[in-house]
């Protein structure tokens, strides 16, 4: 294990403790509340961009800088943000479809009827926005990977060249039909079954998987997300 490998865990282990710790997991909570856009936006930013740092190890054995790390950083915090809304719309609208009886919603207040909510919440979700997520993320990675994570370049890039360099099949093959169904669907079920201030915390966690999952990928010459 190198010294970046202790300092990698040792800033993961210092995010745990903070939301572990009584008086800091009450800050978390208020703030959480008071501000749900601006702590997407900070969750999301900060451990998707250790699960890129992740990937990098995995894949090259160091902890190399990504291309535009801080425009890669921006987008992952807006994309934070849309997890916030998009966490809420689709669970409300779960809620709201049980109630209807479109849905199975098992005896109330046990843990069936838990389940269930969390699982359908998850599955709509992930085959709904899912798909739209990992396509506008992956065409952002691939602009600010043909711009040389340069602004200047960045903006220059073209559409036509950026659907021309990803790897369709690649994309479709792994990341919508193997991750969303055997991945992702089961841990936002997880997901869903946390109270809702730690929902878009246990994504941005969920993104240091995604890491490992890049490394996957690229190992087998597969581009995602």
């Amino acid at each position: 294990m190198k010294k970046k490998d202790l300092i990698w865990i040792g800033v993961l282990l210092i995010i745990i403790f903070l939301l572990a710790f009584p008086w800091t997991n009450e800050i978390y909570t208020l703030a959480n509340k008071a501000h749900p856009y601006i702590m997407g936006f900070v969750k999301v930013s900060i451990l998707a961009t250790m699960g890129e740092l992740l990937a990098l190890r995995i894949v090259t054995g160091n902890y190399k800088k990504p291309v535009g790390i801080v425009y890669r950083f921006i987008v992952w915090g807006f994309l934070g943000i849309g997890f916030v809304i998009a966490f809420d719309l689709f669970a409300n609208g779960v809620i709201g479809s049980m109630k209807k009886g479109l849905l199975p919603s098992g005896v109330p207040d046990t843990f069936s009827a838990k389940l269930l909510f969390a699982f359908f919440t998850s599955a709509f979700m992930n085959l709904i926005f899912g798909p739209t997520f990992m396509t506008l993320h992956r065409l952002t990675d691939t602009y600010i990977d043909l711009g040389h994570g340069k602004f200047s370049e960045i903006k220059k890039v073209k559409l036509r060249a950026v659907t021309d360099k990803i790897d369709w099949y690649g994309f479709m093959s792994f990341v919508i039909f193997k991750t969303i169904p055997f991945f992702w669907i089961p841990a936002h079920t997880i997901t869903f079954l946390l109270p809702g201030e730690y929902r878009v915390l246990m994504a941005a966690f969920l993104s240091l998987a995604l890491g490992i999952i890049l490394a996957y990928s690229k190992r087998k010459n597969v581009k995602i997300v």
